[in-house]
C-alpha cells in the first residue's frame, strides 16, 4: 500500500492496485493473439526465464512519464515514486522548480537523479552547454542524455549533410561533458531508422554512430522507438557493443502505440539476456502518453508502477 502523501497519492493509492492488477490480466487474456517471443517478455514473474534480474538499483523513470502530475503536485509525485520503489530518476525539465530546490525534493525522498535529459545548443554554444551541465552537476547526474532530433520544418531529417553536423555536435558536447566529469550520450526516436535521402541505403542512425566517436557518445537505446523503426534492438546491441549503457524501457500495443511496460508486444527477456547488454548501467522505465489523451493524469503513476514491477520481478 502507498503512503498518503498529499492529493496525488490519495488519487494514486487506490487506484494503482485496481488498476495494475488488470493490466497484468489483460496481457495474460492477449497472450494467446501475438508470436510467441513477445509472450516470453510478458511471462509472470515466477516463470521460467534463466537466473538473471535487473539489480533494483539499476532501475529508473523517465520523468517525462509523469510530468503533468509532476508539475501539478511535485512533492506527492516524488513522494508516490519513492513509495513505489523508485529511488532513480531520469529528469526531463525540473517541474518549474530550480534545480537545486528539485534536488532538494529529491534528496527527501530518498532518490537521485543519476540521469537527465539535456538538449545541447543548436547552433552549438560551449557557453551554453556549460551552463547547462552546472544545472545537471546541481541535479547530482552522472549521465547526461540529448533527448531528440530528427524533425525539422518538412518533416522528418534525411539530409546526410546535416546529421553528420549534428554527429560532430554532438562530439564537442562530449568532450565538454567528459572534462566536466559526465558521461553523455544519445537518446533515439524511430527517425533515425528511416533510409538517407542520398541514395547511398544508409539510415541517421548508422551515419550518426560512426561519426559520433564513442568514447564521447554513448547510446541510450530507447526499445520502443527501435522497434517502431524496425531496428531489432538486439542487433543494435550486437552492432554496438560496449556503446549502450542506457536503456528507456517501454512497451507497444497492438497498434504499434503504447503499452504499460509488460503488457505488450517487445519480448524485453530476449534483449537483456544478450552477453552485449551487460554494459546496460540504467533500464529506464518510460511511457510517452502517460496521463494524455483520454488517459487521466494519475494514470501515468499507475503505469510507473506497473513498470516497476516488471523490472524488478523479471528473470532472463
Amino acid at each position: 500500500m502507498f503512503t498518503d502523501h498529499s492529493e496525488t497519492g490519495r488519487l494514486f493509492g487506490r487506484r494503482a492496485l485496481l488498476r495494475s492488477g488488470a493490466v497484468l490480466a489483460a496481457a495474460a487474456g492477449v497472450a494467446g493473439t501475438v508470436a510467441a517471443p513477445a509472450q516470453a517478455g510478458r511471462a509472470p514473474a515466477g516463470a521460467p526465464g534463466g537466473r538473471r534480474r535487473i539489480p533494483v538499483d539499476r532501475i529508473s523513470i523517465q520523468l517525462y512519464t509523469v510530468r503533468d502530475v509532476l508539475t501539478a503536485d511535485p512533492a506527492g509525485t516524488i513522494a508516490a515514486l519513492a513509495d513505489i520503489g523508485y529511488t532513480k530518476v531520469e529528469t526531463a525539465g525540473t517541474a518549474g522548480l530550480t534545480a537545486a530546490a528539485f534536488r532538494a525534493l529529491l534528496d527527501a525522498n530518498g532518490i537521485r537523479a543519476t540521469s537527465g535529459h539535456f538538449g545541447i545548443p543548436q547552433p552549438f554554444d560551449a557557453t551554453a552547454w556549460r551552463a547547462t551541465l552546472a544545472d545537471a552537476r546541481t541535479l547530482g547526474c552522472h549521465f547526461v542524455v540529448h533527448p531528440f532530433f530528427g524533425v525539422g520544418a518538412n518533416g522528418p531529417i534525411r539530409d546526410a549533410a546535416v546529421w553528420r553536423a549534428f554527429a560532430q555536435d554532438l562530439n564537442r558536447a562530449g568532450a565538454i561533458a567528459r572534462q566536466a566529469g559526465f558521461d553523455f550520450g544519445y537518446h533515439n526516436h524511430h527517425f533515425e531508422f528511416l533510409p538517407l535521402a542520398d541514395g547511398s541505403g544508409r539510415t541517421p542512425f548508422e551515419l550518426l554512430t560512426s561519426v559520433a566517436d564513442p568514447r564521447l557518445v554513448h547510446l541510450e537505446l530507447d526499445l520502443y522507438w527501435s522497434w517502431r523503426g524496425t531496428a531489432d534492438p538486439v542487433d543494435l546491441l550486437r552492432e554496438h557493443r560496449g556503446r549502450v549503457r542506457q536503456f528507456h524501457c517501454k512497451d507497444m500495443n497492438i497498434d504499434s502505440g503504447f503499452a504499460d511496460l509488460g503488457t505488450g508486444l517487445i519480448d524485453f527477456r530476449r534483449i537483456f539476456a544478450r552477453p552485449e547488454a551487460a554494459g546496460v548501467r540504467e533500464y529506464i522505465v518510460e511511457r510517452d502518453d502517460a496521463g494524455t489523451g483520454d488517459r487521466a493524469p494519475e494514470d501515468a503513476l499507475d503505469s510507473a508502477a506497473v513498470g516497476y514491477r516488471f523490472l524488478r520481478d523479471l528473470r532472463f
